[in-house]
């Protein structure tokens, strides 16, 4: 193997440590960066962009899309992970995504489908609104 391949897959290798290290959070394209660099191991913006597109299309990765489509953030999915189907919840204040598993919900989505005729793809559902953390932080009355 030469050594551009091997720099490669060191480098897909230290994106994929990265997600996985972060899991339990989304993560930017940018912050993915930011730990790598202040890990020594920087990575280009374009070999993370290229890496997190092959891990969607595995499904490795799920990518949601914030700030009306412009940004977007990435999570590692373990493969017992069902995050197609929950709602999620997007804090504007502090930028938190939530994963809102809600038997209320459960019913709003049987409604839809039976009364609707409409089957909603939670991976690209996102309710926006105030965390409490952040509505405390603000003097906004949570109802």
């Amino acid at each position: 193997m030469d050594n551009s391949t091997s720099y490669k897959t060191k480098q897909r290798d230290q994106i994929l440590d990265c997600l996985i290290r972060n899991k339990d959070h989304h993560i930017t394209a940018d912050e993915i960066m930011s730990v790598l660099e202040r890990d020594n191991t920087p990575v280009g913006r374009t070999t993370v962009y290229r890496y997190l597109d092959k891990l969607i299309s595995q499904g490795s990765v799920r990518k949601f899309f914030i700030e009306g489509g412009k940004r977007a953030c990435y999570q590692y999915m373990d493969q017992n992970e069902a995050c197609s189907e929950h709602y999620h919840l997007k804090c504007v204040g502090c930028g938190q995504l939530f994963h809102l598993k809600c038997e209320y919900l459960d019913e709003l989505d049987s409604h839809i489908i039976d009364h609707h005729s409409f089957k909603v793809d939670h991976s690209k559902t996102v309710l926006y609104g105030c965390c409490g953390d952040c509505a405390k932080k603000t003097g906004r009355n949570q109802k």
